[in-house]
């Protein structure tokens, strides 16, 4: 870590290794708005404050919770009002929910696939088991109707 007049600061390489993200991410996340664009040392470098890398950590667990760039955008927006708001458990909610769906949706399609290995269907178009689950006898008969 580097100092100046102000105190110190972190270069680009610095940040990215402590936060875990590549340079790449960090400079998209600086050109989406995520985080502030930093000075530039005498030399032309970026400069960064330490607490960057926090919130770059921030930034990571939040996508690891599945909220996209611009929903981690818009609650970072919220939080920097200063005061407490019900947004990020409504997000969060929302999110359980979202998930909640997507599971169900995973199960519908493993129980499909669990239907179509123990009858051994060999062909999604001609299939000749006896009880194939797959629809496409049923769907063809119906488009020569």
């Amino acid at each position: 870590m580097a100092y100046d007049i102000e105190g110190p600061y972190l270069r680009t390489g610095q940040v990215a290794a402590r936060a875990g993200v590549n340079i790449q991410t960090l400079r998209y996340y600086e050109r989406r708005g995520l985080i502030a664009e930093p000075r530039r040392s005498s030399g032309g470098h970026r400069t960064y404050p330490p607490e960057t890398v926090t919130l770059l950590k921030v930034i990571k667990a939040a996508q690891g919770l599945g909220f996209t760039l611009e929903e981690v955008a818009e609650l970072l927006e919220t939080g920097q009002r200063g005061h407490p708001t019900p947004d990020l458990q409504e997000r969060a909610k929302a999110k359980l929910n979202e998930i909640d769906r997507k599971i169900a949706d995973l199960n519908t399609m493993r129980d499909a696939l669990g239907r179509v290995v123990a009858a051994r269907c060999t062909s999604l178009t001609h299939c000749a088991c006896p009880d194939c689950p797959l629809p496409y006898a049923e769907l063809a008969g119906e488009s020569t109707r």
